[in-house]
């Protein structure tokens, strides 16, 4: 799948069928993230890769804003250096490297973050010096997804040229 491709189909995912995900294929997701680049190349992250059922099951009952974490077969959370003034930023571009990568697969994902996530990095061990910016979901679609159908704003709504409010022109 093109890059392009990817971002023009790919959705966010919140059923997940009861499929393990190969494991080449999760080291591939992973890698997506570490070959992010980063500010300085400093690479502010570390990532947590959660497959044990029980784990997940209370993962997802601790994720207001994601519960179905509970019934993904994968979940990878990612946490970043407190220090770093572009971590968010640097794990936020890692995150999208490996949403981009599970959808090449055929896996679908969804970002579970913002929201009360210290108990989450309490019970994944994340130490304290480093702050948990989102848990991922990740499995194969329950849902046969329609590629492409998206509901966003008109191009010319959101994209300007040279100065805020000159019409972009392509």
């Amino acid at each position: 799948m093109e890059t392009f491709e990817a971002i023009r189909t790919m959705l966010a995912v919140r059923k997940y069928r009861a499929e393990a995900i190969p494991g080449e294929v999760v080291r591939r997701i992973v890698e997506a993230g570490q070959l992010t680049g980063s500010s300085k190349n400093l690479q502010p992250w570390h990532f947590v890769v959660v497959r044990g059922a029980a784990q997940l099951r209370e993962i997802g009952g601790m994720a207001r804003s994601g519960p179905y974490i509970a019934d993904a077969p994968l979940a990878i959370a990612v946490a970043y250096a407190k220090e770093s003034v572009y971590g968010v930023s640097d794990s936020s571009r890692a995150i999208q490297s490996m949403m981009l990568t599970a959808w090449e697969a055929g896996v679908g994902s969804n970002w579970v973050g913002f929201d009360n996530l210290t108990p989450i990095a309490e019970k994944l061990g994340i130490p304290s010096q480093f702050s948990l910016v989102a848990v991922l979901s990740f499995g194969y679609p329950v849902d046969r997804i329609g590629k492409g159908k998206k509901r966003r704003k008109p191009l010319a709504e959101i994209a300007h040229e040279g100065r805020f409010g000159t019409p972009f022109v392509a």
